[in-house]
């Protein structure tokens, strides 16, 4: 691995995420939802911060970006789409543009649909992406700002991505996220299995993350919207993938 990663969960289930690029000693947070923590583990790690990555606006994802930036001199990194909402913003990045990280270069991808300025960091290198709250394992965020048509085409970026690409997402959520897949997509055997192993290491007391994007492509229903059986699961026609997930996280809405 080219990253070191680690994480910290903050508030109830935020993971952020702690990135080491280790030749060059570029220490990153993606998505640091409050300070103290942050600090704490970075300071157990004896990691000095150099970055901020911001996949999108919400407080739970940027309300440690000021008092880290002001401590540390920071580089706040996010989405220019939502340059506005990113609190201390320095650099904003869109679709296909890259940033350097260290000797490590991370690809960009709009991925609107829970925002209206989301983005992804693919470091192809490491072979990790990390997805904020538009893809989360087994699931995909709510739809805040965006329409179904927009998240679809926001998940088929993601789903084009290597399979071995290590998916790093914004909450642990996987376990409830299963149970709810379970209910629309329950013959998959890929799902079943996936729902054992996050039985197993909630039981232990051990984060489900990262998943991997083939995983997520044989598991995770939302990213499954183009398989004709699901959408026989859920009452419509094959062939309009963005109808099925719009069904679909319709229901995940009520669940």
């Amino acid at each position: 691995m080219s990253l070191d990663i680690d994480h910290l969960i903050c508030l109830r289930d935020n993971f952020v995420w702690l990135l080491r690029e280790p030749a060059s000693g570029a220490v990153a947070c993606v998505d640091p939802s409050e300070a103290v923590p942050v600090k704490a583990k970075l300071d157990a790690l004896g990691w000095k911060l150099t970055h901020i990555l911001n996949t999108h606006h919400h407080p739970d994802h940027t309300g440690g970006n000021l008092e880290l930036k002001r401590e540390t001199g920071a580089t706040i990194v996010g989405p220019a789409a939502d340059r506005a909402r990113i609190p201390g913003i320095d650099v904003a990045l869109a679709e296909g543009e890259t940033y350097d990280f260290g000797q490590e270069r991370a690809q960009v991808f709009d991925i609107p649909g829970h925002t209206r300025g989301h983005i992804a960091f693919w470091f192809a290198g490491a072979k990790a992406v990390f997805t904020g709250d538009t893809l989360f394992s087994l699931g995909c965020g709510r739809l805040f700002e965006g329409t179904p048509q927009q998240m679809w085409t926001s998940l088929s970026k993601l789903r084009r991505l290597p399979g071995d690409t290590r998916v790093y997402c914004g909450h642990e959520y996987t376990q409830s996220n299963a149970k709810f897949a379970l209910t629309v997509d329950p013959d998959n055997a890929a799902l079943k299995a996936r729902a054992a192993e996050i039985d197993r290491l909630r039981a232990a007391g051990k984060a489900t993350l990262p998943s991997t994007m083939e995983s997520e492509c044989a598991a995770n229903p939302f990213l499954r919207a183009a398989d004709p059986g699901l959408a026989r699961a859920v009452g419509l026609s094959p062939g309009d993938p963005v109808a099925v997930f719009a069904a679909v996280r319709t229901r995940k809405d009520k669940f």
